[in-house]
């Protein structure tokens, strides 16, 4: 019995202990992830605006209503240049004489428009994977729930159609409800996404799997599972720093869908949960990346604090932290082969027709290009009002 005691008092105290030493973690720029990054710029405001352009029932909207969607969508110009940039995907048309000029999709980017859809949105096999994505989601942590705000942000990456509330959650009732709670970070209250019921059999982590398939055997809790790390041609970390990963990496595999809040916030079993947690997010991605904003943002709400941040930083080898396209985002090394996705999801080959699509706007801009001429579009330059 004594023996017994001191074990579980060596246990508990091995949970609260920090050994991280104070040594800068230096940040070095991987070129082919910055490639991957910078490859998508303006896909996603693209997209967005494309998706409230079919949404409306003439699939059309007026150029005078474009000023309004700017802050919406992010766009870093007027919503009227951001359409004369890219006019392989939109165009402008006047449905009578008595009526403002509207824009539309062209018919190549229509065609692919209804493409994504009957192969992505309303395919049951590629319904049912998004279903199951969106409530590993909300189980990270244990949590069960978020604010529909939250889940908003992971929207795009994660692979759900824009209007997911209406045409995919609620053809799962057995999955989903919605439901107002309290915000925890601001007091009010919200409307979250939560779970029906557990849902046991999916709270296995991508890292269990692949240690289950690899021992042929099933999922263990406790294992010392590692992560794989890579580094960027040349990058080495200092000795010391080394060696606690080294050390760290031999801690027991936590999964990300337990709730282990009662570890010592600032011990390195905690900070192995939190990169649990974060592998985990971002392995549910489609495009294995999202914008640190977002990250940061769960991982406030879910009681992270800090953490999330920390972890990061500390491991550059699992976590790789770009500065392109304006805004920060966080990429899953081991989901890229230098620029490209390993496992390519099809929404993902579907979005890269998009980019081929955008790629054909500046082609055909260079033709038209007269020099000392001012190229222009009259109709976009008159519905810019900003």
């Amino acid at each position: 019995m004594a023996a017994a005691t001191a074990i579980t008092k060596l246990g508990r105290a091995l949970q609260q202990r920090r050994t991280f030493i104070n040594a800068r973690v230096k940040w070095v720029g991987d070129p082919y992830l910055d490639e991957a990054v910078q490859r998508e710029k303006n896909l996603k405001q693209l997209l967005s605006l494309k998706d409230r352009i079919v949404s409306s029932p003439s699939k059309s909207l007026p150029l005078s209503s474009l000023s309004l969607l700017k802050p919406l969508f992010n766009l870093h110009v007027t919503a009227a240049a951001f359409l004369e940039k890219y006019t392989s995907v939109f165009a402008t048309f006047q449905p009578s004489r008595s009526l403002p000029l509207h824009v539309r999709l062209t018919p190549q980017a229509l065609d692919l428009h209804k493409e994504e859809e009957e192969t992505i949105h309303l395919s049951p096999p590629h319904r049912n994977a998004a279903v199951q994505r969106l409530a590993k989601l909300l189980m990270l942590a244990g949590a069960g729930s978020l604010p529909l705000y939250i889940v908003d942000r992971f929207g795009f990456d994660l692979g759900l159609p824009h209007d997911y509330v209406t045409s995919l959650i609620c053809d799962y009732p057995d999955y989903f409800e919605v439901t107002e709670v309290n915000d925890r970070l601001n007091g009010g209250k919200t409307l979250a996404l939560s779970l029906t019921s557990p849902r046991k059999s999916l709270a296995v982590s991508e890292m269990e799997r692949r240690e289950a398939s690899v021992n042929g055997s099933r999922v263990q809790k406790g294992l010392r599972i590692r992560y794989s790390m890579n580094f960027p041609k040349g990058y080495e970390l200092e000795k010391r720093v080394k060696n606690w990963v080294d050390q760290w990496q031999d801690l027991p595999y936590i999964s990300p869908y337990e709730n282990a809040f009662h570890l010592g916030s600032h011990s390195d079993q905690a900070e192995k949960w939190a990169v649990a947690v974060l592998h985990e997010l971002l392995y549910l991605l489609v495009s294995k990346k999202t914008e640190t904003e977002n990250v940061l943002c769960l991982g406030e709400y879910l009681g992270f604090g800090t953490r999330f941040k920390k972890a990061l930083v500390h491991h550059p080898g699992i976590f790789y932290m770009s500065h392109k396209i304006r805004t920060q985002t966080v990429v899953l090394r081991e989901g890229y082969h230098k620029a490209f996705l390993i496992e390519k999801h099809p929404l993902m080959g579907m979005r890269h027709r998009y980019l081929y699509l955008m790629s054909r706007s500046g082609r055909a801009m260079k033709r038209d290009y007269v020099p000392r001429v001012k190229r222009s579009n009259q109709s976009f330059a008159a519905a810019s009002v900003e």
